[in-house]
Formats: structure tokens, sequence, C-alpha cells
């Protein structure tokens, strides 16, 4: 029966896979990666959020000077036309898994309401 579960679980993988909505959170990813201010901005802001965890790490408040450089790139990142299609297509697959996961959640209680018991 487990091997019936993950066969099931790689279909839904597939199926998913072929959304409109994954297409697009792939292609706006691949659009992300592929824009050079948008790399520079996310290796900034990742150097960082590294300095400033490494400061907390060490039990220090990270500098003003830090906390503003990376307010800024943040902002800056939220400016960028190909991030914010990413983060559009990110909530939209969202959306998607929310309604699986909320569709496997019936099925679960649907199934242990069945007396019915399968083997493992």
């Amino acid at each position: 029966m487990m091997a019936g579960i993950y066969d099931m679980a790689k279909e839904l993988g597939n199926a998913l896979a072929r959304t409109d909505e994954y297409q697009a959170l792939r292609r706006a990813a691949e659009a992300v990666d592929a824009d050079r201010d948008v790399v520079e901005l996310r290796n900034k802001l990742h150097a960082l959020e590294e300095g400033m965890e490494a400061s907390l790490r060490a039990g220090q408040e990270p500098d003003e000077e830090s906390q503003e450089a990376y307010r800024e790139a943040a902002e800056e990142l939220q400016t960028k036309a190909p991030f914010q299609r990413f983060v559009a297509a990110q909530s939209n697959f969202d959306k998607v898994m929310y309604k699986v996961n909320e569709t496997m959640a019936r099925g679960l209680q649907d199934g242990a309401k069945s007396r019915i018991i399968l083997s493992s």
C-alpha cells in the first residue's frame, strides 16, 4: 500500500509541474536569475544578512549602517519588475498548493472515518 501512496504523490508532483501556475513560477525564477541587477541585489542582501547574523551570534546588535544598507537594498529589490513578477507567481502557486493541501486534509478526515484498515 505504501508504494501506491508514493506513486500517487509522484503523480501529484508531475501534475503540479504541468500547471500554468508552476510554469509561470519557473519562468519568473529563470528571469530573476538572468537579471543582473536582481542577482547583484540578492548577493548584496545575502552578504549583509551574513554580517548581521554574525553580529547577533556574537551577542551584538548589527550596526545602524548595515541595517540601513539592508533596508535600502531590500526596498530596491522590490522595485525590480522581474522580482515583482516572481513574487506574484510564487503567490499564485502558493494558492494552488494551499488548495491541494486543503483537499488532502479533507481526504484524511474522510479516510479516518472509514472502517477499512489498509496494511502498509
